[in-house]
């Protein structure tokens, strides 16, 4: 069977265009990704993939493949399926984390003894304060910090938390 990865993907990228929203995907970057690898920051990249910031996205079952602009200079970037980490709206923080592939590859091991295949699950994030503005993230799910706590680090980027 195929992946449901490349499906998931793409609902989740048309459900970010369909809401106005930013879609974004973070990438477990290895030598198979082709992307500017002085943007690339432990072992990973975020990149953001609406059609203002993309040409020529085409998202496919095996990679997703685009024109990006990075420091003014366009650049040819290819992403195997199943490298994608993640797919997300920057706004909210909305989307999928995927599995690694390694646990991909138990997923497609033997059944087990009882002959039952081993049940999939799925999770939701939400990242965003019930109630809140969309703009501030709560990732962590820790209390926020006293008034007089210094600010948090600016351009730390968006955060995903994998729950499993």
């Amino acid at each position: 069977m195929t992946s449901t990865r490349p499906y998931l993907i793409r609902a989740i990228y048309e459900w970010c265009v369909d809401n106005g929203l930013t879609p974004h995907i973070a990438v477990a970057v290895d030598e198979t990704v082709r992307v500017p690898r002085e943007y690339v920051r432990d072992g990973k990249i975020v990149l953001n993939i609406s059609a203002d910031a993309t040409s020529a996205l085409r998202m496919g079952n095996e990679f997703i493949e685009f024109k990006a602009r990075f420091g003014g200079v366009a650049r040819d970037i290819v992403i195997p399926v199943g490298r994608a980490a993640a797919v997300f709206a920057r706004e909210n923080g909305q989307g999928m984390v995927f599995p690694d592939e390694a646990v991909d590859d138990e997923a497609a091991a033997p059944a087990p003894a009882d002959g039952l295949p081993p049940s999939p699950s799925i999770h939701l994030v939400q990242t965003a304060k019930p109630g809140g503005d969309a703009g501030e993230d709560n990732a962590s799910g820790a209390p926020p910090p006293p008034d007089n706590a210094p600010p948090p680090p600016k351009n730390k980027g968006p955060a995903l938390k994998r729950i499993k």
